[in-house]
């Protein structure tokens, strides 16, 4: 049975840094892209970066400069490394897995391309 684990959320100053991991057990974890999406109160579950199994990354332009997501396949973990954190990154932060070996690009910006997904780590920003 495939479960993804996400730690490190917590509470954090504007301007701060972050650092989430996602642990993968019951899946070949270098055969799938995964992603980090994130969900706001009142507000849908939004995608916030994804990476391949060889190494290529994509990111929403909300994030892009400031988090930056990598693997290590042979630990079966995805980091997101989040810095210069603003308020409106406050959400709970879910790690998922793509549903197919192939997605790549625009593809992994869309939730439904995720068949596997944490129960999320809350993150939040205060001014």
């Amino acid at each position: 049975q495939v479960q993804l684990v996400e730690s490190g959320g917590g509470l954090v100053q504007a301007g701060g840094s972050l650092r989430l991991s996602c642990a993968a057990s019951g899946l070949t974890f270098t055969n799938y892209p995964m992603g980090w999406f994130r969900q706001a109160p009142g507000k849908e579950r939004e995608f916030a970066a994804a990476i391949r199994s060889g190494g290529s990354t994509y990111y929403a332009d909300s994030v892009t400069g400031r988090f930056t997501i990598s693997r290590d396949n042979a630990k079966n973990t995805v980091y997101l490394q989040m810095s210069s954190l603003k308020p409106e990154d406050t959400a709970v932060y879910y790690c998922a897995a793509a549903s197919s070996l192939y997605y790549s690009g625009r593809v992994l910006m869309n939730r439904s391309s995720y068949n596997y997904w944490g129960q999320g780590t809350q993150v939040t920003v205060s001014s």
